[in-house]
């Protein structure tokens, strides 16, 4: 007669340690074992594909903000050097620079020295911008209209990296430059967001002139605190003339600490 011990089931986690990973989407205390439960390899394989799709998806303002949102903003939409998405991921140089039809686009659409120009990039995941650049946008331009902040155009730039700040701030020579851009899709979430900022941008400046709030997504920074964490940077840079690693965040306020 076979032995079956090895098909047991092993005892549930105690309640703490169940506690400790509803907190998190990091894989810890996972199932004892040779090798995974089926569940959990099935949520790996889901989650690695949701990763890909968002690296692969296509950007299109059109399709994947809410309806209105492009019409509110006047948002348009142009493009940098790649000129396909297999491009834009083999070969990052181009994702920095700006074709020559959205240099006309964002010349002739544009107005020049604002203040905040916010850009939004798809970077390396458009699952990011679907989800997190609706709220944020919209706190980010209410908190400029508090402070009475002159705002530039904004606009939406397909195959984008970082990079590309250098390149509309030698166009546009806003004061202060914010890229909403998504971030490289991991295991844990696809959905996450950067904020890129960088006082007057222009070409040669690099990752060591810009400030960073990173991992905006339902479980990481919260939309309200990413806004006021960016406002806050913003005033600070507009105040200091200066971003990067000069520029240190100051401490959030008490009501957004957790």
């Amino acid at each position: 007669m076979s032995n079956n011990n090895n098909l047991t089931p092993p005892p549930p986690w105690p309640d703490l340690i169940q506690k400790i990973r509803a907190r998190t989407p990091a894989r810890i205390f996972v199932d004892r074992g040779s090798s995974y439960s089926t569940q959990m390899e099935l949520d790996l394989r889901a989650a690695h594909a949701n990763a890909v799709d968002a690296v692969w998806e296509e950007f299109d303002v059109q399709k994947i903000f809410p309806p209105g949102f492009v019409e509110r903003w006047n948002l348009f939409q142009l493009s940098t050097q790649a000129e396909s998405k297999s491009q834009f991921l083999l070969r990052p140089d181009q994702g920095r620079k700006l074709s020559d039809p959205a240099k006309n686009e964002i010349a002739k659409r544009c107005t020049k020295s604002p203040d905040l120009q916010i850009v939004i990039g798809d970077g390396l995941s458009v699952a990011a911008i679907t989800a997190q650049v609706p709220s944020l946008f919209l706190l980010l331009q209410q908190h400029a209209h508090a402070n009475a902040w002159t705002t530039g155009q904004s606009f939406a730039v397909r195959y984008c990296r970082v990079g590309i700040m250098n390149a509309i701030g030698d166009l546009l020579t806003p004061r202060v430059l914010i890229l909403l851009i998504g971030e490289r899709p991991g295991l844990a979430t696809a959905e996450s967001l950067s904020a890129y900022m960088a006082y007057r941008p222009q070409a040669g400046q690099t990752d060591a002139d810009r400030n960073l709030i990173s991992n905006i997504h339902a479980r990481g920074v919260q939309i309200e605190e990413a806004a006021h964490r960016i406002t806050n940077l913003a005033t600070r840079m507009l105040a200091l003339q200066r971003s990067g690693t000069t520029l240190k965040e100051e401490s959030p306020p008490p009501a957004l600490l957790r």
